[in-house]
């Protein structure tokens, strides 16, 4: 069997792993609980549609390891999109391998090869490992805070 790790753009096959993943993200990170429906949904809305953006997972030995989605952001400054990487997932057997290096390699060409002007995304404030991760891969801190208002 091949060990080799690769990258595919998801596929609805990949729906449930996807929604799994994103469930077991917001635990770990953010130690909320999401609705499997609600989740699920979501991620089939972006599968269906590619002007919501789309999924690239890593893959070996025909099991998906790991996952982000990219979703878009005009930018009337720059006259291009910005790429946003979201919904970053590894399955914790698979970390410090490689594996989202990798997807975001995978990112970072594709999104220059399409024009876009940047890649962003959103990191916990609290998240030391990850924050080294991204600007050990070429990112740094856009010195911007996000803010937001629920509205559901």
């Amino acid at each position: 069997m091949n060990d080799a790790l690769i990258s595919r753009r998801a596929q609805i096959a990949d729906a449930s792993v996807i929604a799994a993943f994103n469930q077991a993200m917001a635990l770990e990170t953010e130690h909320k609980s999401l609705d499997p429906a609600v989740v699920g949904a979501g991620v089939l809305a972006v599968l269906d549609d590619d002007r919501r953006g789309f999924y690239l997972v890593a893959e070996r030995a025909g099991v998906v390891v790991g996952c982000l989605m990219v979703t878009y952001e005009w930018s009337d400054w720059r006259n291009a999109d910005f790429w946003w990487i979201q919904s970053v997932y590894v399955r914790p057997e698979a970390r410090r391998q490689g594996v989202y290096a990798m997807l975001y390699r995978q990112i970072e060409q594709q999104a220059r090869a399409a024009g876009a002007c940047g890649l962003r995304l959103y990191v916990e404030n609290d998240n030391q490992a990850a924050m080294a991760t991204y600007q050990r891969l070429g990112m740094a801190d856009a010195r911007y805070r996000v803010m937001e208002q629920s509205l559901r």
